[in-house]
């Protein structure tokens, strides 16, 4: 996970509803589960499978809620570890940068959460490194612009100003 600088093409999601399979899929590639099935040549399909997988009970059109990202990690993706869905308070948001593993958050606009996007390991200046899957990249994001109330510098960087929840480590 080191050598992916910003700019890094990943792959983009399909539609407007799979940010948060592509998260999926991603995090299950970088922390060493593999691809998820049969698909490993094709990011597309691993992201339709990721979502008709974590959203068993969900209206796929609505995204992927938190329980569903969470419960998707734990069976398809055991060498990520196990994860605990937290409100992104500037406690959570602290503790992304110790994770040591990549750390799927959900931003939105001040009324809905709309967004994940996948948070890996900081780069040495202390920037958070963030998996976009809008755009399929990775971009260097500092992470004082949330507690600085800066939202149009995080919507540039992410899609959507404001952080909603985050998936920690559960150690």
């Amino acid at each position: 996970m080191d050598d992916l600088p910003p700019g890094t093409l990943l792959g983009r999601q399909v539609d407007g509803v799979t940010c948060g399979p592509s998260v999926l899929v991603v995090t299950a590639v970088l922390t060493g589960s593999g691809w998820p099935g049969a698909v490993a040549d094709r990011f597309a399909e691993a992201q339709r499978t990721a979502h008709r997988q974590a959203n068993r009970l969900w209206p796929r059109a609505l995204g992927t809620t938190p329980w569903g990202m969470r419960a998707w990690l734990h069976r398809h993706a055991p060498a990520a570890g196990r994860y605990r869905i937290r409100p992104a308070t500037a406690g959570a948001l602290a503790g992304v940068r110790d994770a040591g593993v990549p750390v799927p958050l959900l931003v939105g606009s001040g009324w809905l959460p709309r967004h994940w996007v996948l948070v890996l390991p900081p780069s040495d200046d202390g920037r958070w490194r963030v998996y976009e899957p809008g755009s399929g990249r990775v971009r260097a994001v500092d992470p004082e612009l949330f507690g600085q109330g800066d939202p149009a510098a995080v919507t540039r960087l992410l899609g959507w100003p404001r952080p909603w929840a985050v998936l920690l480590p559960a150690r």
